[in-house]
Parts: C-alpha cells; sequence; structure tokens
C-alpha cells in the first residue's frame, strides 16, 4: 500500500509543470512522510456547482497547476461536445496566490482545444467577469478565486454562456470529462494565441453600474471603505466617482491586494474582528455608512452607527433594506432569494404586488430565477441589476445601498430608521446564524445524521410544526443536504457548506410589531428566543 501510494506520487511528479509544487511532493516523497502523502492522495478535489477550492499544494487533493490543467480540459472538452467550438471563453482572476497562473493555464488549455479565450488585464472583481461573459457574448467564463477563504485556499468558478454559475448536470458532466483526462502530456497547451484583454471591459461595466442608481437621486452620504485586502478597491472608488458620491475613506491597511491577508484571521467581514479596523477608522472619520468587499468583490457588507458605536448590519437586513428601496422606486420584476434567507424578502414583495421565488442556497440558483429584478442571500451577496450581472455584485451592491442612506440623510434618518419602519410594517424578522467550523468533515456527517435519527420536537420552547428532510426536495425544490424546520413564529434550516468545512444553520423568529413603541421588547423577545434555539439545536445535534 505504501508502495503504491509513493509510485502514484512519483507520477504525479514527474507530470506537474509548476516547479514549486514539484520541489514540495519531492520533499514529501524522499522524507517518507506517508501520512502526509496519503491526505494528498486520498482521491481528487471534486468538481461540483461551486466548481473547484481547496487548499493551496501538490497532488490531486490540493489546489495546483495541475488540478487547474485537468479541470479546464474538462471544461473545454464539456464546451465542444455541447456545440461551443470555437466559442470564446472569458477567464478573470483574483490576487490570490497562483491566480495568475491558473488564469494563464487556462487560456492555453481552452486555446489547444480549439476555443477562443479572452483574459481579463489583471486582477479584477468576480462581477466584472460576470459581466464580461454576457457583454463579449462568451459561451463560458471562468474565474480563479476562493473569495473569503483562508489565505492558504485557492478555487476555480465556472459560468456558463448567461452568465451564471453551473448547476446540475452541467457541473457533473463537467466532472466526468476532467476524470476523463488520463495524462497532462494529452492536453494541448500552447505559449500564445489567446488574447488579453484591455480596460474596455471594465469600462464597460463601470458605465453599467451608473444605471442601478436613480437619475438625479440624493448622492450625499460619506463613507469609509475596506477592500479586505482583495481587488475592489480600484473598481469601487471609480464607481463611486462617476456616481458623484464623496470619495469613499479607505482603511489603508486592507485597501491593496495582499494574498497573505495580514490583518484578520478569515477575510470575510462577517467573521468577528474582520470589520474592526474598518469600526476604528469610522470612529475617527464620523461616515453615515461603512462599506466593506470580501476580497473578490462579489459581497457587500454594511456597517452603521448604533447608538455610541458601530455595528454590522446583517445581510438579511441590508437585504430587505434595498428590496424596500426598490419597491420605493417602483422596480417591477421577480424577487428572489435561498431558502436560508429571511422570510422577509417574500413579504415585502407580495404587499408590494410582486412576484417572488425561494431557491435552493447560493447565486447559481437564484440568478436563474425568471423574470428577476432583485435576488439576495444572507451571506451578503446581493443581485441588483441582473441584465447586467447575473450574479452576486458587492459593487453595484454599495452603490445602491450608499444611495439609499444618502437619500434618507436627505430626510434626517438613517438605515436604522428604516429598517424600524420595516418592522412595524412587516413583523420583526430576526436572524441569527450557529455556524460551526470543524478540522474533521466527519463531525458534520454525524450532527446531520443524529438530526435526522433523533429529530427534535421543540426549540425554544416552540413546538415545531413541520419537519423537512431537503434531500428528498419539496414541491418547489430540487433535492439538497440539509433540513428545515418549521415552528411558530420561526424557522431553522440546517445545512453543511457548500465552499467551507463548517456546519451552518440559519435562525429566524418573527416577532409581531403594533407600533415603533413596540419595537425594544420586540427586540429583546426575539434576541432571547434566537438564543434559546440556538443553545437547544446545537444540544439536539450534539455540537
Amino acid at each position: 500500500m505504501q508502495d503504491e501510494l509513493i509510485a502514484r506520487a512519483r507520477t504525479w511528479l514527474a507530470e506537474d509543470p509548476d516547479a514549486e509544487t514539484r520541489e514540495e511532493l519531492a520533499g514529501l516523497i524522499e522524507a517518507g512522510d506517508t501520512a502526509e502523502l496519503a491526505a494528498r492522495f486520498s482521491g481528487t478535489l471534486q468538481f461540483g456547482t461551486a466548481g473547484l477550492r481547496g487548499e493551496l499544494g501538490a497532488g490531486p487533493m490540493r489546489m495546483n497547476r495541475s488540478v487547474v490543467i485537468r479541470a479546464a480540459a474538462g471544461l473545454a472538452a464539456y464546451l465542444n461536445k455541447q456545440g461551443s467550438a470555437g466559442g470564446l471563453v472569458v477567464i478573470g482572476y483574483d490576487a490570490r496566490h497562483k491566480s495568475a497562473d491558473f488564469a494563464r493555464d487556462t487560456a492555453a488549455v481552452m486555446t489547444g482545444a480549439g476555443l477562443r479565450a479572452a483574459v481579463l488585464p489583471r486582477p479584477l472583481p468576480t462581477p466584472v467577469l460576470a459581466f464580461a461573459i454576457r457583454h463579449l457574448g462568451a459561451v463560458a467564463g471562468v474565474e480563479v478565486t476562493a473569495s473569503h477563504n483562508p489565505p492558504r485556499d485557492n478555487g476555480y468558478k465556472v459560468y456558463l454562456g448567461d452568465g451564471s454559475q453551473i448547476v446540475p448536470p452541467a457541473d457533473a458532466e463537467i466532472a466526468a470529462e476532467i476524470d476523463a483526462v488520463r495524462s497532462l502530456a494529452d492536453v494541448p497547451r500552447p505559449d500564445g494565441g489567446w488574447e488579453t484583454l484591455d480596460d474596455s471591459v471594465l469600462g464597460a461595466y463601470l458605465a453599467r453600474t451608473d444605471a442601478v442608481l436613480a437619475d438625479g437621486s440624493p448622492r450625499t452620504a460619506r463613507t469609509v471603505y475596506t477592500a479586505m485586502h482583495g481587488v475592489g478597491k480600484d473598481t469601487l472608488l471609480a464607481s463611486f466617482a462617476r456616481a458623484g458620491f464623496p470619495e469613499p475613506v479607505l482603511v489603508a491597511e486592507q485597501a491593496e491586494p495582499d494574498p497573505e491577508f495580514p490583518t484578520v484571521a478569515f477575510p470575510n467581514p462577517e467573521e468577528p474582528g474582520a470589520m474592526d479596523l474598518a469600526f476604528a477608522k469610522a470612529r475617527e472619520t464620523d461616515p453615515d455608512l461603512i462599506v466593506a468587499n470580501d476580497p473578490d468583490a462579489d459581497r457587500c457588507a454594511v456597517a452603521v452607527k448604533d447608538g455610541a458605536d458601530w455595528r454590522m448590519l446583517r445581510g438579511d437586513e441590508v437585504g430587505a433594506l434595498l428590496a424596500t428601496h426598490l419597491v420605493r422606486r417602483g422596480a417591477q420584476g421577480t424577487f428572489a432569494e435561498s431558502i436560508v434567507s429571511s422570510s422577509l424578502l417574500g413579504r415585502i414583495a407580495e404587499k408590494a404586488g410582486l412576484p417572488y421565488e425561494e431557491t435552493l442556497t447560493g447565486f447559481k440558483w437564484i440568478a436563474r430565477v425568471e423574470g428577476l429584478r432583485y435576488g439576495y442571500e444572507e451571506a451578503l451577496g446581493y443581485c441588483v441589476d441582473p441584465e447586467g450581472v447575473r450574479d452576486k455584485d458587492g459593487i453595484t451592491a454599495a452603490l445602491l445601498i450608499t444611495e439609499l442612506a444618502s437619500q434618507l440623510k436627505e430626510e434626517g434618518r438613517t438605515l436604522l430608521d428604516l429598517l424600524d419602519d420595516i418592522a412595524v410594517e412587516h413583523g420583526l424578522h430576526a436572524t441569527d446564524q450557529l455556524s460551526v467550523r470543524v478540522e474533521d468533515l466527519s463531525v458534520i456527517v454525524r450532527a446531520m445524521e443524529q438530526l435526522r435519527e433523533q429529530p427534535p420536537t421543540t426549540l425554544a420552547g416552540l413546538v415545531i410544526t413541520k419537519a423537512e428532510d431537503l434531500t428528498r426536495g419539496t414541491d418547489r425544490l430540487p433535492p439538497t443536504d440539509g433540513l428545515r424546520y418549521t415552528l411558530d413564529g420561526a424557522r431553522v434550516i440546517v445545512r453543511p457548506s457548500g465552499t467551507e468545512p463548517k456546519l451552518k444553520c440559519y435562525l429566524e423568529v418573527v416577532v409581531p410589531v403594533a407600533g415603533h413603541a413596540d419595537l425594544p421588547e420586540a427586540h429583546a423577545t426575539a434576541t432571547d428566543l434566537l438564543a434559546k434555539i440556538k443553545q437547544d439545536l446545537s444540544a439536539a445535534a450534539g455540537i
């Protein structure tokens, strides 16, 4: 068994095109580190609806040039079989370690397979790539990014020609083509022949960002902005300048791309501590709001002054604010969200007489809703211009929330005041999340098994009126690994994360509110209920 492992590692080493991972793998073989070799050769990174994502390093269970070349070859074979031979594939990339190499390898593989390839001119936000696919009439797009994952990770996100991310069965069909690649020697990779795009695509994207704002709307709100060591800064500043907003005050320590993400444990605005530097800058400069992007700038976080200090708004709060703003501006079309997001969006849409859809988790599903006008997900993802970018877009979301803050500022009000109005109109919808990061994925498997075998009947003293195992699907949703509990005035969804080693539990309670005077008591009730649900759910799942 050990000899077989070493033999597989040597075979991989012989065709690895990257000097860095060759040296790493040769060192492991020489040291006889069979435990580490077994971890890297225990299978292959699985290509799914999120594409690929994993830790950088040598071997088929890591992200590296060999794995990316195989993935690109599988995608190219799929596109050729789908009748897209000779079509254009646009490739974007972020500023993480190896991203530029993976983008160049992808362009070479596409060119070698008879497709046309065009690479964005430098590291740019993921939404620019999603826009470029539709703008250039491409048959597919690839974004090399691990979004807000830790520094040691990278990833590979695939879009088809409609500009939205792949969904079944395309993922399985591409995965089958990847598996069919026997050797890298079988994959033609010319040294050139692809195009490196100029800034005209970025210019077209920026011109499109103007369309999300209303003509003549106030543009007075002052912002503090952090790019979280990612690629958002230049594009966001350009879009704000075009719109006529005051220039955002930058969190200097996080403004420039840095693949080490030195000031944060995890480069995700939702993670504890990630926004601390932005809060410090806001205390210095007293803006109207804080805006943050994640490293590839497809997500947008918003923080506001609440009493004496600053706090992050939940994704569901921003989702409701943007929906209300669009309704008041007369938006027409379908409002959509994923099942893990707040049910408040449905109430807003219903009252406005607008169609509403609920989808599985992920923008790959939200983006496919027919007649989509606005979609959001609680994990800070907002699609406010689906005709331009059929994916979440942290740049246009930042513009729209800053327009809303400007409008409220002119009225002497704030985003928190509008949230209070929404709660009085529709009931207080309070959400929280129980999120457990694990080293060992079997912990997640056991927790899901325990909940299925011994399902809770009450949480926080509230009776579970309906328990659904989402692996069976519902009348409106295809199957997915998750559990949904409906309670009297509350809802809980439990699912493994699709992109990180986490078990995620999404909690919502709805407390009726008669008037503004009742809001403090409603908030206290909701906070207490959420804490008790979290406690009972932890016990039920054994986590």
